[in-house]
């Protein structure tokens, strides 16, 4: 086995011009149409060996291949975070101006998942007349951010590949989300995740700070690289997420490992958990 041949096929499918729109917009499309299929895929599975996931309510079901969705993105993200902040000797030089093909193919793909996500959320709000309004501003802001990467072509990638990192709390939501809606958040795994889950909050506070600390020591080249614009939606973004957002939800994971309650639809969530073995046991029937 030629590893050195290996590793030159495996980047290569990073290797695209990346100034030509027409191969930007290809990968956000690309990006849309995968976790697009990544939520209707755990919809078919779910409803196939889940009954449980059978009696949850429409936007319930939403929520749960949402938060799937969410994250298998998270995984994504956090392979390309960690390796532009620990691994990458590029981004280790140079955290503004710097540009990598892969972080090219991750920010596109990225921005074809929160074209999917503003979708999912927005057409739900309007379906079932619910509205989150701190979901709405991270959903907008995320977007944003990203959507000034497909603009600007001269941004640099390494703070946004650390807003990507951010989404390191999305595996450990998911399964949070799945085990308390079939009925298993009185089980030791379930808490020790919640525990885990907690502990990348508090992660992702420091990466925050980690963000804040990159563009005070370079301040005037942060705001010359992004442009004024995309570096005014990119400040108002990191701020709401330091001050009220992060916060937020590290509270909302605390009081869920102590309520297990599903804080987006509470009432349903007390339901299942005083019927989780029957849940459980129906479960384990049609597996």
């Amino acid at each position: 086995m030629n590893l050195a041949n290996d590793g030159s096929i495996a980047w290569a499918m990073f290797d695209w011009d990346y100034v030509l729109w027409e191969v930007r917009l290809k990968l956000l499309v690309a990006g849309f149409f995968i976790y697009q299929g990544v939520f209707l895929l755990s919809h078919w599975f779910a409803t196939w060996i889940s009954a449980s996931y059978r009696s949850l309510s429409a936007k319930e079901k939403v929520s749960w291949n949402t938060r799937v969705a969410r994250g298998i993105f998270g995984i994504q993200s956090c392979v390309a975070g960690l390796w532009a902040l620990l691994i990458d000797p590029v981004f280790q030089a140079d955290k503004v101006y710097s540009q990598q093909k892969w972080s090219w193919f991750h920010c596109m793909m990225a921005s074809g998942y929160f074209l999917h996500e503003n979708i999912v959320f927005h057409v739900s709000n309007i379906v079932f007349k619910i509205f989150d309004v701190f979901s709405a501003v991270h959903h907008l802001f995320a977007f944003g951010a990203i959507l000034g990467l497909i603009i600007n072509v001269k941004s640099g990638h390494y703070l946004s590949l650390m807003g990507l990192l951010l989404e390191m709390s999305a595996p450990s939501g998911c399964i949070s989300l799945v085990l308390l809606k079939i009925g298993y958040a009185n089980t030791l795994f379930w808490k020790a995740n919640q525990w885990v889950n907690i502990h990348i909050f508090h992660c992702r506070m420091v990466v925050a700070y980690h963000m804040w600390w990159v563009c005070i020591s370079n301040w005037n080249d942060v705001v010359e690289n992004l442009g004024l614009p995309y570096f005014v939606i990119f400040f108002m973004g990191l701020s709401t997420l330091t001050v009220i957002l992060n916060p937020y939800w590290t509270y909302k994971s605390t009081q869920q490992l102590f309520g297990s309650a599903d804080r987006n639809f509470p009432n349903t969530a007390v339901k299942n958990r005083f019927s989780g073995k029957l849940n459980s046991d129906t479960f384990k029937k049609k597996i």
